[in-house]
Order: structure tokens, then C-alpha cells, then sequence
């Protein structure tokens, strides 16, 4: 799990490595792409069926529908904003799928510690924006951009949660998650007027290949793969990391600025996903 939620955490990263060679709408598509290549192999080589079960058609679609908003406003985004910033405010989703199943699930109620750690998550989300107000104004819309796409991966789980595909395989979930923004990030990139593919530099095809092979593929395969051994939520507790090394890897990496307000509320999100992934005993 700390070997996944690096990855997680670093794809923003990733993807602005290779942004002077290949628009980031553009990467994201290509992303999509390579996922789906992968993906289907995959599941030729297990004799897997991908397409949806009957009636959950529109929901698959749905599901894709909002995964591609959501990546686009993730990599448009970037364009105005730092990765470690990024990062931060996507990783706002977890938080916000918990509120969502406890008013729609009655078994997913929050308790007093789970309720703590939204307060801390948003409280940090808070001190993100006010923080980068005064310090870097240009970025509001790129962080606008990530508070955006945490709400589309919320809606996104809450469909999968509310409909068959709560059922469904997952590789058949991202199955469609990919085929859709596969070619709706692509046409969205061209529509933008984004040069594309400028030069396929060594940079730029190991990004490349990150994105799509390790974190769009591998990584959500080895999710399934613990989910059948360990249990979900000590599992998702773990996801608290993943801002955190999104933090780490822009500083260092991209020499982005690391300020003490944003420190603080980096830390706070993180602590605000690890508290709302927590159960009671009797719970558990």
C-alpha cells in the first residue's frame, strides 16, 4: 500500500516532466489509451469479459463520463498549478465519498473520529486556498481545477456504489472508465488547440509509459489484488500518504515551493483521509 500510494502521488509529477514535450490533456488521453491496451490483454490472457452485465449500460457510461471529467480537469489544471498543490486537492475526494455514503448508506454512518477528520480535511483544504491566495494567486484556478475533479471522482464512486456496478468486476469498471476518456481526453485536447505530441523525448515516453502501464494499470490491478486479502479499510487508511508524497516528489523534483501554511495543510487532509477511513471496533 505505501509502494501504491507513491505511485499515486506522483503521477501529477510524472505528467509534468514530460509537459514541454506532450500537452497535458494530451497525456492524459494517451494515458487512457495505453490503460486500455493493457487492460485488454489482461483480460484476454484471464478469459475475462469486459463489457458491462445487462442494465448496467448507462451507469458504465456514466462512470466513464465522469472519470474523463475528472481527468481533465486534473491535467488541464496543471497547466495553472503545482503537482504537490494538485495532489492535495484531489486527494479531498476520500473525504467527500465519506459524506456522501453516510447520507445516502445507512451503514456507512460516520462516528465522532471519522467526523473529526472531515473537519481536518476541509479545514486544510481551506488553509490551501487562502494560502496560495497570498502567495501565488495565478494558481487558484488550477487548484479550482482539483476541488473540481475530487467532486467528479466522488460522483463517480457514488454511481458505482448506488447502481449493478457495485456488483461488477472492477476491470470491467475501468474498462469503461478507459474507453471512454480514451477518446473523449484525446478530442478534448485537439479541440483545446494543445500542439499534442511535440517530441517523443526519453522524458516524455517514460511519463508516458508511468502514467499508462504503472499507475492507469498495474497499480489499480495490485488495489484488486490486496482487496482480496486484507481488509478495505485498513487498507484505505493507507491512502492518507498519497498527498503527502505528492508533496514531497513536486518539492524536490520539480523544485516547487514548499511553504508552512501549505505543509500544514497537506497534513491536515492527510490526517483528515486517515481519520474518515477509520472504523469502530465493534464496527470493524
Amino acid at each position: 500500500m505505501v509502494a501504491l500510494t507513491f505511485c499515486w502521488g506522483f503521477t501529477q509529477v510524472a505528467s509534468k516532466f514530460a509537459a514541454d514535450d506532450v500537452s497535458l490533456v494530451m497525456q492524459s488521453g494517451i494515458r487512457s489509451v495505453v490503460a486500455l491496451a493493457c487492460l485488454a490483454a489482461w483480460a484476454r490472457w484471464r478469459g475475462q469479459a469486459l463489457l458491462p452485465s445487462r442494465g448496467a449500460g448507462w451507469a458504465s457510461f456514466a462512470v466513464g463520463a465522469l472519470f474523463t471529467a475528472e481527468m481533465f480537469f486534473i491535467y488541464a489544471g496543471l497547466a495553472y498549478t503545482g503537482a504537490s498543490r494538485m495532489v492535495v486537492f484531489v486527494y479531498l475526494a476520500p473525504v467527500l465519498t465519506a459524506v456522501g455514503l453516510h447520507l445516502l448508506v445507512p451503514g456507512e454512518r460516520l462516528n465522532a473520529l471519522q467526523w473529526t477528520g472531515v473537519a481536518a480535511a476541509f479545514a486544510g483544504i481551506v488553509l490551501a486556498f487562502g494560502e496560495g491566495m497570498a502567495a501565488a494567486p495565478a494558481s487558484l484556478a488550477g487548484d479550482a481545477c482539483g476541488v473540481a475533479a475530487a467532486f467528479l471522482w466522488t460522483a463517480m464512486t457514488m454511481v458505482i456504489r448506488a447502481t449493478r456496478l457495485t456488483d461488477a468486476p472492477a476491470a470491467s469498471i475501468l474498462f469503461h472508465q478507459l474507453a471512454v476518456s480514451a477518446v473523449a481526453l484525446v478530442a478534448a485536447s485537439i479541440a483545446l488547440g494543445e500542439p499534442g505530441i511535440v517530441r517523443l523525448s526519453a522524458v516524455a515516453l517514460a511519463s508516458l509509459a508511468y502514467q499508462g502501464v504503472i499507475v492507469s494499470f498495474a497499480t489499480y490491478l495490485a488495489w484488486l489484488w490486496l482487496l482480496t486479502r486484507y481488509l478495505a479499510g485498513r487498507l484505505s487508511v493507507f491512502s492518507f500518504l498519497a498527498p503527502l508524497f505528492g508533496v514531497a516528489t513536486g518539492v524536490l523534483l520539480l523544485g516547487e515551493p514548499l511553504r508552512p501554511a501549505f505543509v500544514a495543510a497537506a497534513v491536515l487532509v492527510g490526517c483528515g483521509i486517515a481519520f474518515v477511513n477509520l472504523r469502530a471496533p465493534a464496527a470493524a
